[in-house]
Order: structure tokens, then sequence, then C-alpha cells
């Protein structure tokens, strides 16, 4: 039987079982998952947070990592500045990065949400207004949200990846993993 394991990956945390190349050592999923023979199904930048996917069935984590399966990713994003609906509507229709055009996102304004406190805290700024949208996009690049956020003027403050198709964190905590049914693609 193949196992399915929904992890939320607390910030600074290396989605890899191990650390190679550094004189200091990070905390990598071993430090959490103690489970032989899963890997994770696609990426999840070391500061950023939330909903990583890991499994032993090869085909599994082909289908929810490739970028052509459009597999959905929701994030929860802290982003400095309040945008405009104009600005949101650029998200939506795709944004241009150096590495080509984004396809369409969902984006929407949200409340804060209640999410667990980020050691060390986001900075914060008196002067300079934040705001959380929640976007949802049908691929996979190197820091592709980042890259969103800034290309539209609001750079990302913290990001959590809350939702990977049918799979949510819900009441999940930090560094805590569960196991979860695999769907038929």
């Amino acid at each position: 039987m193949s196992h399915l394991i929904l992890f939320n990956k607390p910030y600074e945390v290396l989605c890899q079982f191990t650390d190679a190349g550094t004189d200091t050592p990070r905390r990598t999923l071993s430090d959490f998952i103690d489970l032989p023979g899963v890997y994770p199904a696609g990426r999840l930048d070391r500061d950023s947070e939330g909903l990583m996917l890991l499994t032993d069935d090869g085909r599994l984590q082909a289908r929810i990592a490739d970028p052509k399966y459009k597999l959905p990713k929701t994030y929860l994003v802290h982003i400095e500045g309040e945008p405009t609906d104009a600005m949101l509507d650029h998200l939506r229709q795709g944004v241009s990065l150096k590495d080509g055009m984004t396809r369409p996102a969902e984006v929407e304004r949200i409340a804060p949400p209640d999410l667990w406190p980020r050691d060390p805290p986001v900075r914060f700024r008196k002067t300079v207004p934040d705001c959380w949208i929640q976007l949802t996009i049908r691929e996979g690049r190197n820091r592709q949200v980042r890259r969103m956020t800034a290309a539209i003027g609001h750079p990302t403050l913290r990001l959590v990846r809350w939702r990977i198709g049918d799979w949510a964190l819900d009441d999940l905590p930090p560094g805590a993993w569960r196991e979860a049914t695999a769907f038929k693609f």
C-alpha cells in the first residue's frame, strides 16, 4: 500500500531530507518525518510555509508535481501595500516574468487568516500598509508567487501554501504530518 503524507512545513525548513554543502546545519524534512521511502511531490521554498505532499508512489508524485496536470495550489499571501483592483486583475490575466507569462491566477483579498505565529515574525513597518490575498495557481515555477506579487509592486512578506488540489492543511500544526487518502486522477 502506498503512502500519501500531508506535512505542514515550518518556516526555514528545507523541503528535502538531507542538507549537503553548508557548514551550518539547517532543518530538513528528516527532523519531522520518520517514515522511510517517502519523497516530496513538488517543492516549497525554505522561506515559505505550509502544505507539502510526500509519497512513496512515483506515479502519484509525478501527477501532483507536474505542471501539465494543472493541479491547483492555493496560497495565503501577506503582501506589502494594498493592491488596487486593477493590480489584482493583472494577476488574474497572467503576469509577465523573466521566464515568460504565467497562467491566469485566481485571486481575492481576504481578512488576515488565523495562522500560527511565525518565528521570526514578519517585519512590521508602521508607515507601510499591508494586506492578505488568497492566490491560486496551476503551475509551479521557481518562487512564482513571490515573483508575481513583486511584478505588481507588492512584495510578499509571508507565504503559506494552504491547499494542493483536494488536500488542505486545515488544523494541521506546523511541523506535524498525517496520512491522507490519494484520489484517483
